[in-house]
Order: C-alpha cells, then sequence, then structure tokens
C-alpha cells in the first residue's frame, strides 16, 4: 500500500487533473535507447518530462506567475513521490489503468531532483509490483496496490547506545528486547523487526565458525569453508562425486538410472558405484525406488507436491514444509517399503530454502541433512559443514531465505559449476547450480568437457566434494549426454583409484571420520550393500488407480509392492488411509 507522503502526493497530482488520462495528457513523451525483457519480450522503455500543466491555446510561451507556480506544485509531488525511492522500483500513479502501466524515478541531471520514466507491459501481460517485472496475468495479484510497502528498518548502528543492555532499537525509535528480532512475530509497532534478518543481519544470528567448540563427528566448520576434514594431506583425501537427481522415479527414466549405475562399475574399494535420489512424490513408481534402495542408493525427499512457485518454497510456514517434506518421508516409506530409517535428507524444489522454518521443521522430523544451498562459484570449492555455526559463504541464488540461526544440521552445499567452454579463454560467466541448469550447453561434447573441467578444479585444489545433480529429464532430452556422462565415469574410475562415486550420506559418513584412501578398502562405513545381486523384491506391482478429495478429477495411478491404499496419498493424507474435512 501507498504510505501517508505518497497517498498525499498522488492526491495532490489527481486534485489538479481531474482523471489518470489528463495527469498523462501534460507530459511529454521521449523515447530513450533502454529496453527492459521479460519471457523474451521486449518493452520499450519512455521518459517522461514535465514540461506543461495545461494545454497550449496559442503559438505563444506561458510565463506567467501562475504557470510557474503551476509547475513548481507539480515537481514538488514528483519529488514527494520518489523521496528516498530506490531508483529501480517501479509504482503505479493509478489502480484504474489496465495494471500494464508503471513508472519509476530518474535523475534529472540538467535540472536537479527526478522526472518519471514509463513502462508499459505487452499485450496479455501485466506488471508484479512484487517480483518488479512483466508477468502472466494469471500470476499477478496486485493490481489493486500503486506501489510495494514501504519498509521501516531498524537501527542496528548508531553513534551512542540508544537503548539498555540485551535491546535494539526499531526503526520509529522503540526499543525492544533482542531476542524478539527475526522470531517471525511483528513486535516493532513498525514492523522493523523482521526485516534485516539475513545471514549477516540478524542480531541473533549463528555465531561464527569457532573450532576449539565444533568438533568431529558431530561438528564440522572451517572460516571459509574450504578446510579439509581432518587436517588430511591433500593427496590423501579421496575426491568423492556425487551424481544425485531430482523428481520423479518411474519408467520414462529408470533406464538411464541403469545405464548409469551399471552393476560392474565399481569404485576403487570393490563396491558399486552409488547415487542419491531426492524423490517427490506425484507419478512416482514406488516399486522403482524400493529397487534402488534394494542396490543401495540413497532416497532423500523432493516434496510431495513439487508445486511450481517458488515463493510458495522460500515464504512457507513451518506446516508447509512439515507437510510437504515429512509427509514425503511417510508416503516413500511406506509404498516403497522402506524400513530402515534411512531417508534422512531433504533437497528444496527449485533449490528454494525456507529459511530459519525449514530447518527447524527438519531438526524437529530429524532429517539430518539439507542439499539446497549453492555455494557460489570461486577459486577454490566448498567442504560440507555443520549449520550449528554461520554458514561460511554468502546466501547465493536461494531468494536471500538461507537459514540465519543455529540448527543441528548438515548443509551438503552445491558449489556451483563453471559452464564456460573453453575456461582458458573464455570471460567469465555466472556459473550453474543443476548440470542440467547449465543452459549454454548444447551438445554432448561441451557437456563432457565441462564434467572434465569441473572434476579438475575440485581434484586439483582442495578435493571438496563434486555435487553433478540432474533432472534426468535433460539427459532424456539431450542426446547422447548419458552415454557421455557414463563415458567420463568409466575413465575416471580407470585412470584414479583415490576417485568415488557415492551417495550423499557415505559422503558424511566419511567427514564424521576422516581416513585416508590407503585404508579406504577396510572404511566399514562404505562396505554396506557393498555388491547388491539379485532380482528385485516384486516385478509386478500394483498399479493402484486412485483418486483424491485434494485434487479432484484427478486419477492417478501409485505403483507399489504394497497393498493399495483406499486414496491417493496428498498433504492432508500422506497414508491414503481417508480423511475427514
Amino acid at each position: 500500500r501507498l504510505g501517508r507522503t505518497d497517498s498525499w502526493a498522488l492526491s495532490q497530482l489527481t486534485h489538479q487533473h481531474q482523471y489518470t488520462s489528463e495527469i498523462s495528457s501534460v507530459i511529454i513523451m521521449k523515447t530513450w535507447g533502454a529496453i527492459a525483457l521479460k519471457y523474451g519480450v521486449i518493452l520499450a522503455v519512455t521518459t517522461f518530462s514535465l514540461i506543461s500543466s495545461l494545454p497550449q491555446t496559442s503559438n505563444s510561451i506561458d510565463f506567467s506567475e501562475d504557470r510557474d507556480n503551476e509547475d513548481s506544485r507539480y515537481q514538488a509531488v514528483i519529488q514527494e513521490l520518489c523521496r528516498n525511492r530506490p531508483a529501480n522500483e517501479y509504482f503505479r500513479l493509478s489502480t484504474e489503468s489496465n495494471c500494464r502501466d508503471v513508472v519509476r524515478c530518474v535523475p534529472n541531471d540538467f535540472v536537479g531532483g527526478h522526472t518519471l520514466a514509463a513502462v508499459r507491459c505487452p499485450t496479455g501481460l501485466l506488471f508484479d509490483l512484487d517480483g518488479q517485472v512483466c508477468d502472466w496475468a494469471n500470476k499477478v495479484e496486485n493490481c489493486d496496490k500503486l506501489t510495494k510497502p514501504r519498509v521501516a528498518r531498524p537501527n542496528f548502528k548508531t553513534d551512542e547506545p540508544v537503548c539498555q543492555e540485551g535491546k535494539l532499537q526499531c526503526g520509529d525509535g522503540e526499543c525492544i528486547d533482542q531476542i524478539l528480532f527475526c522470531d517471525k512475530n511483528i513486535d516493532c509497532q513498525d514492523g522493523s523487526d523482521e526485516v534485516a534478518c539475513g545471514v549477516e543481519e540478524d542480531p541473533n544470528a549463528a555465531p561464527k565458525c569457532d573450532l576449539s567448540q565444533c568438533v568431529l563427528p558431530e561438528c564440522f566448520c572451517s572460516p571459509d569453508g574450504t578446510q579439509v576434514p581432518g587436517n588430511l594431506e591433500i593427496t590423501q583425501v579421496p575426491q568423492m562425486i556425487t551424481l544425485t537427481f531430482n523428481g520423479a522415479v518411474n519408467v520414462d527414466n529408470i533406464n538411464i538410472y541403469q545405464d548409469v549405475f551399471k552393476e560392474e562399475r565399481l569404485n576403487p574399494n570393490g563396491c558399486q558405484a552409488k547415487g542419491t535420489f531426492f524423490v517427490s512424490h506425484k507419478y512416482t513408481n514406488y516399486s522403482a525406488v524400493q529397487e534402488l534402495h534394494r542396490k543401495g542408493h540413497e532416497i532423500g525427499v523432493f516434496s510431495i507436491t513439487n508445486r511450481d512457485s517458488p515463493r510458495y518454497w522460500s515464504e512457507g510456514s513451518y506446516d508447509d514444509w512439515l507437510g510437504e517434506m515429512a509427509g514425503a518421508r511417510l508416503i516413500t516409506e511406506r509404498f516403497a517399503n522402506i524400513t530402515d530409517s534411512t531417508i534422512i535428507g531433504v533437497r528444496a524444489p527449485y533449490l528454494r530454502v525456507g529459511g530459519n522454518t525449514q530447518f527447524e521443521m527438519m531438526s524437529d522430523q530429524f532429517f539430518v541433512y539439507d542439499s539446497s544451498i549453492a555455494a557460489p562459484l570461486g577459486r577454490v570449492p566448498i567442504w560440507p559443514y555443520s549449520l550449528v555455526f554461520r554458514m561460511p559463504h554468502k546466501c547465493h541464488g536461494n531468494a536471500g531465505s538461507c537459514p540465519s540461526r543455529p540448527h543441528a544440521i548438515w548443509e551438503m552445499p552445491i558449489n556451483e559449476l563453471d559452464r564456460r567452454d573453453d575456461p582458458t579463454f573464455d570471460e567469465r560467466l555466472s556459473g550453474c547450480h543443476l548440470v542440467s541448469s547449465c543452459s549454454n550447453i548444447y551438445d554432448k561434447e561441451q557437456f563432457a568437457r565441462m564434467i572434465r573441467h569441473n572434476f579438475n578444479r575440485h581434484y586439483t585444489t582442495n578435493r571438496a566434494p563434486l555435487s553433478l545433480s540432474f533432472d534426468a529429464a535433460w539427459l532424456q532430452v539431450n542426446k547422447g549426454f548419458t552415454r557421455a556422462l557414463v563415458e567420463w565415469m568409466v575413465e575416471t574410475l580407470e585412470e584414479h583409484n583415490d576417485v568415488y562415486f557415492l551417495t550423499e550420506i557415505q559422503v558424511l559418513e566419511w567427514i564424521q571420520k576422516p581416513t585416508d584412501i590407503n585404508s579406504l578398502r577396510d572404511f566399514q562405513e562404505w562396505k554396506e550393500k557393498c555388491d547388491v545381486k539379485g532380482q528385485p523384491f516384486c516385478s509386478l506391482p500394483n498399479p493402484c488407480p486412485l483418486t483424491t478429495r485434494e485434487l479432484p478429477g484427478e486419477t492417478l495411478r501409485l505403483h507399489t509392492c504394497v497393498e493399495c491404499p483406499n486414496n491417493y496419498p496428498w498433504i492432508l493424507d500422506p497414508t491414503g488411509d481417508g480423511f475427514s474435512f
């Protein structure tokens, strides 16, 4: 909503001109060469300059005192609208328009103050004030608002103490207990206690790494995140590689997994190469998940709904995260018949971390680790760390929703991949979190070069675990990519006796008990389900056609080796036994 200042300024502007269309008539438009892109649509950006207030009735120029006063009033209104407003923030002059028109404040270097620059979204798109972009009409829910809320910030840094010990100052000068800041409840009258809550801002944030207090096997951290656990020599550290897959497991991708993890593909300790599968519920074949688990692969959770709304995840409530992740574990344990309590890992859809809320839920539900936080591309990659202490890198690519408080959870970070085709020549590019999100990789030769370069980047520096994360559909759509991945795996295992393809749990087990490469053949934590043979538990699963009142009109098949439930499992009914509203 508009603040008082904005409302007054707009009322003054509309008081002088009865309709908003008349306001536009007193503004002369000059097209600048700027453009904005959204969904591939180019928007022309037009700068408004307030020149006159009334239509000219002759060729003469009005130099009267009334005219000067009128211009001064309009300039004052514009300056009031632009006061303390970020230069790149767009806002509306009216909610009665078609929701396509917005303006922003532009400094006027000639006469001082500001002018207004306008954008009109293309037909079919509306302007989303929250996201500050043109978006599809069905996704924009703020056409009744004129501007983003003006956010008050607390006064943490003052020349002299202004509050009693143990208290901090709100934006309006009120002092409240420090512990009340960033607790998800508004305690300051202006709401400023819930504004500065990032990893580096939260006054109740986790402390920085303290090596005297963070001791293996319960805790591991280092000041910059690059230190090797156990202080082993680099040449004695195994290069661990995790192949992780996100989403549903079904007939569309099970052949890819079988190709990647052939029984004869062995690590240097004689055990089969393993991977981690973060499973989402809808369309998943749980008999296939049961078979992956039987062969020693790790099963994690990727949510029930895999909902197509990044804000749903980054702003989700405790109950949202509980239903999605604890519910997904319950469904998977029941219908994939996993009874050994090994589902302990979480990955958030879109890698949109849910801040402290997500990690509070994880701790309460006895999850052990998260693998959703991306570490920015740097010269040396980051090792996994405990969130008892502050994360050692900036909150990168997670909508600023990284956990700031201490949590008894391990973070298995996704080190960004260097996606340059020729790192020795190409200019520096931003990294990509998932292999399948590297948008500049078009052919299998590029793909193979990228994997080899990133492997060497880890292997020749501090040997932090290399996370190669995929959406299986990406491997399926890009022909030849699965074969390139397999050939690289075979080549790497043949050329190196210190490289292991492992699950996330196995990596964590090594971190908690660092062991040099000469002793890894007897490392018992990696011997479980070392070389699994035999037939699946069931070759003909039950293809249960089911419905649920949570998804009206849909009939979904649940493939499972156990008995069919009464209903299709979903958020409110994860067991499928039925529920009543």
